[in-house]
């Protein structure tokens, strides 16, 4: 493998150079720059499996800035960045102004001239994009209310470790489908030749906007974008079949109604069989609520690539950083 220790080579042969650039939405991306950053994930995952030591990051610092707690996405930018010889500062909201007392365009650009790298997770997208418009550095989103990109590089990792590719392959996602997975998998699939489908009642459906846009991407990519309240016609055949919370950070308080609306949609041992196939995989971004998008059953089973998913996206996200602080 030589996407890394040849980076330049393999930017020109692919047209791909994301050096200096952020990492906010897969809209901003090209199927290319996707394929090359899950190329790199690779190779960085079996560099950790084989114990080899690097220190790509050596001598650059990271700042973490979240307003909303985090397991996975925390520990997978710090794992990464320290790897690879880097120095990451986790900032909480508590930690720093972050719009509060100070503008943030000023907050931003103190950061820029402290670190290499800002990653951030909160809650609204003008956040994150004011964070790279001001800082003078990469700036990675590591979730907002409306997108969750780094999320969407371990998916596609972990469908093509388990089914060998992605394009042409159907990904439902059930549930609520108007949240910032069901949003950033549609974008992903679009860009990436997939056949998506969307599939939770009518109230919950995706944004016309970005379904609208993620229909015109397809025309080119080849993908197929579907948004359905039919369960059965939904499923059927499905290569992969994903899930998240009924009701996000922030959104507790609907829980009791999102139970009720969404009970019919969730993901058990009856609805993997109706997809009519053995080999469909189960996909869930976590934290699970067991016993409401999911069943115990089907989280456990064989079918389940849940801790895959969750390794993967520290591989992917030392892939995003590789891409553009190299």
């Amino acid at each position: 493998m030589y996407y890394i220790r040849d980076n330049k080579k393999r930017r020109i042969e692919m047209g791909v150079n994301l050096k200096g650039k952020s990492f906010l939405t897969l809209l901003d991306l090209t199927s290319d720059e996707i394929r090359y950053l899950l190329d790199i994930s690779k190779q960085v995952k079996v560099e950790r499996r084989a114990g080899t030591p690097t220190s790509r990051f050596a001598g650059k610092t990271l700042a973490i800035v979240f307003e909303k707690r985090s397991t996975r996405t925390r520990t997978a930018f710090e794992t990464a960045f320290g790897e690879e010889g880097g120095h990451a500062v986790f900032l909480s909201k508590d930690d720093i102004h972050l719009g509060v007392k100070e503008d943030l365009k000023d907050t931003a650009r103190v950061l820029g001239r402290m670190f290499d790298a800002i990653a951030f997770r909160g809650f609204k997208q003008e956040t994150v994009e004011t964070l790279a418009a001001w800082s003078g550095v990469p700036v990675y989103n590591g979730l907002t209310d409306l997108y969750h990109p780094t999320q969407i590089l371990a998916d596609f990792l972990t469908i093509e470790e388990s089914l060998g590719s992605l394009k042409g392959r159907k990904l439902v996602f059930v549930g609520d489908s108007r949240n910032n997975m069901a949003n950033s998998l549609m974008i992903g699939s679009a860009k990436m030749g997939l056949h998506f489908v969307a599939c939770g009642p009518k109230s919950l459906h995706t944004d016309t906007a970005i379904v609208d846009k993620c229909r015109e991407i397809a025309r080119t990519s080849g993908a197929t974008i579907e948004v359905t309240e039919d369960i059965d016609l939904a499923v059927k055949n499905a290569d992969a079949i994903y899930t998240d919370v009924w009701a996000s950070m922030g959104e507790e308080a609907k829980l009791q109604e999102r139970i009720a609306l969404l009970k019919p949609f969730q993901v058990n041992r009856e609805l993997m069989e109706r997809t009519g196939r053995s080999d469909t995989i189960f996909l869930h971004c976590l934290p699970a609520v067991k016993g409401n998008e999911v069943t115990e059953e089907v989280f456990e089973s064989p079918a389940s690539r849940v801790f895959e998913e969750a390794e993967n996206r520290k591989h992917t996200i030392k892939a995003v950083m590789i891409a553009t602080l190299l």
